[in-house]
């Protein structure tokens, strides 16, 4: 079968291009053409951000959120409430959240949700953590910030029961988000609100 295109280099490159997220076919051409006539020490810097970012971008040792240290800025800053953590499911929450300015307390990334369908089951999660952290500081409030689907409110009832021994206060952000959305989409004076308007989780 003929090539549509006249080079082997260019399809390999599309196709490269066309394996990430939203990125189809002729998106993919567009941006390898553009590439292709930009000068080569430009390729080569923006080559090189991608790959110094997937060499030493690391995970933070207490929260999971993604970090050029050990520990991440939010983590090591002494100005946040220690005494309320936010679990979330995934590094775009935490952005999202954190452009609402209105949350000031630590963060705990899940890496996800429960999902049988997916074959996500609590192992696959960052929920042991969760549970040692509430052990082991002092918090006072663990907030259940997931996206307000089926998979979301199976592992917020899954956290809870994990942590109704500990006797700690578990809340979840006020449903003005719509069922079904998920939280990284939702625009930020909603997401404010429903963190500000957090209501107890009741099991």
């Amino acid at each position: 079968m003929t090539s549509q295109y006249p080079s082997v280099l260019l399809e390999r490159a599309v196709q490269a291009f066309s394996q990430l997220p939203g990125i189809g076919r002729k998106t993919a051409l567009r941006l390898v053409l553009y590439m292709l006539r930009e000068d080569k020490k430009d390729v080569d810097a923006f080559l090189q951000a991608i790959a110094t970012m997937k060499e030493e971008v690391k995970t933070c040792a207490i929260c999971h959120n993604i970090s050029d240290t050990d520990i991440c800025p939010i983590c090591a800053d002494k100005n946040r409430d220690d005494s309320i953590i936010c679990v979330v499911e995934n590094i775009q929450d935490v952005m999202a959240i954190e452009n609402t300015q209105q949350y000031h307390g630590r963060y705990h990334v899940l890496g996800g949700v429960i999902s049988p369908m997916d074959g996500i089951g609590p192992s696959d999660l960052n929920i042991d953590s969760l549970v040692k952290r509430v052990q082991q500081e002092d918090i006072d409030e663990v907030i259940l910030a997931l996206s307000s689907t089926m998979e979301g409110d199976a592992t917020n009832f899954f956290i809870s029961r994990k942590l109704a021994p500990l006797e700690v206060k578990m809340s979840i952000i006020a449903r003005g988000i719509s069922v079904g959305d998920e939280l990284e989409y939702t625009d930020e004076v909603t997401l404010g609100r429903s963190i500000l308007n957090r209501i107890p989780f009741v099991q």
